[in-house]
């Protein structure tokens, strides 16, 4: 179906460009300790990610998202399937085996599978209809939805990949929140997930030696490292006391750019990737830090738009999954940056440096692209 060119969302692009900029700058600033024979070095490589990001992003805009729905089932197959590749022939890199070499390159296919989740389980809820169900009525597709989700939780978290892993479940989380089930289903997820982290809890201070085999031992080191930066300053802390301190430093307007102190004398580890919003802190101040965050508000509430424009549940599912991916990602690594949560390996959406997570924010913006450019084309048809 023909998609009308004047239905472009041109404020979510310049959103989108914005956060091109600022990321260009940030990961210019923050990777100049890797490689001082070529300061460009990250730049370039981001710019040319960026460069194959936008035009994905415009194919998959211009794509018929609703044919979409015929393909989301083998996608999620073959995505599971991936996820099983890696967990018995996976590349092992830095502690983790998260990464398929198939020779040219080494795509990480958790990445990619949070697009395939997405529109997986949109379907799902999309043949659900539109009716408030009651709490005996959401029983059967809150489970379907938490089986096909946790399967793809438990593959990406023990690669290990916890971030990833929570990633699944954001957006598994906020689909069901607007899918019409019970407020008590609701409410009894959210009851069973802090309960979960209280039985942790108990398991730690009571059967240690049980705990250590749920949780890894980095990602104890990393919970000991946010509770206690400062005790630990010399080991888990380390980045996250670093990172505190370079922000703080960079007070109301920052210290310029390419002038942070604990930037750019390489005393905050992986400023490029997982900590680039500590780049911005000490080097653009809370201005800066506040322009980034309002950017990402801006963007959500442009989704939010197209999610209640769209024509169909599908477009209007595709939107919300959006949404919990992008928002979670942003909020987990300004959280984690500044104390709030524990370090998780969450990048910083549109502005880290990394190929695959680009890839996939682009992706994910053009089905959102996708969704106004044809809602649009009905709402002002004879057919509306």
């Amino acid at each position: 179906m023909k998609q009308n060119e004047n239905n472009i969302d041109y404020p979510l692009l310049l959103v989108l460009f914005c956060l091109i900029i600022i990321s260009l700058l940030a990961v210019y600033s923050g990777s100049g300790q890797y490689y001082s024979s070529d300061p460009f070095y990250y730049l370039k490589r981001q710019a040319i990610w960026y460069m194959i990001g936008i035009a994905v992003m415009a194919a998959v805009a211009y794509f018929d998202y609703e044919l979409l729905e015929r393909w989301a089932t083998p996608l999620y197959i073959v995505g599971v399937i991936l996820l099983l590749l890696v967990h018995f022939f996976g590349v092992y890199r830095n502690g983790a085996q998260r990464w398929l070499n198939i020779g040219i390159f080494e795509p990480q296919p958790s990445e990619f599978f949070k697009i395939f989740i997405l529109l997986f389980l949109s379907v799902i809820l999309y043949k659900k209809g539109k009716k408030r169900l009651s709490f005996i009525e959401s029983i059967p597709i809150t489970a379907k939805v938490g089986v096909f989700s946790i399967i793809p939780f438990y593959l990406i978290l023990v690669q290990p990949d916890l971030g990833s892993a929570l990633i699944i479940a954001a957006i598994a989380f906020t689909l069901i929140a607007v899918s019409g089930i019970s407020y008590k289903m609701i409410l009894l997820i959210v009851a069973g997930g802090t309960g979960l982290v209280g039985f942790l809890v108990f398991l730690h201070n009571q059967y240690f030696d049980l705990f250590i085999k749920i949780i890894k031992p980095h990602q104890l080191e990393r919970i000991y490292g946010w509770l206690d930066p400062h005790g630990y300053a010399s080991s888990f802390g380390y980045q996250l006391t670093r990172a505190m301190l370079g922000i703080g430093s960079g007070q109301m307007s920052g210290w310029g750019f390419t002038q942070g102190v604990q930037v750019q004398s390489g005393q905050i580890p992986e400023a490029h990737t997982d900590f680039i919003f500590a780049v911005i802190g000490e080097e653009f101040g809370f201005i800066g830090a506040s322009v980034l965050i309002t950017l990402y508000f801006l963007m959500i509430y442009r989704i939010v738009i197209i999610a209640l424009h769209s024509h169909n549940l599908f477009g209007f599912y595709i939107c919300t999954g959006a949404i919990g991916l992008i928002s979670f990602q942003a909020f987990q690594n300004i959280a984690m940056t500044i104390g709030v949560m524990p370090i998780t390996g969450i990048t910083l959406p549109f502005i880290s440096y990394g190929g695959s997570g680009l890839l996939t924010n682009m992706i994910t913006l053009g089905l959102v692209l996708s969704v106004n450019l044809k809602s649009k084309r009905y709402m002002f048809s004879n057919n509306e």
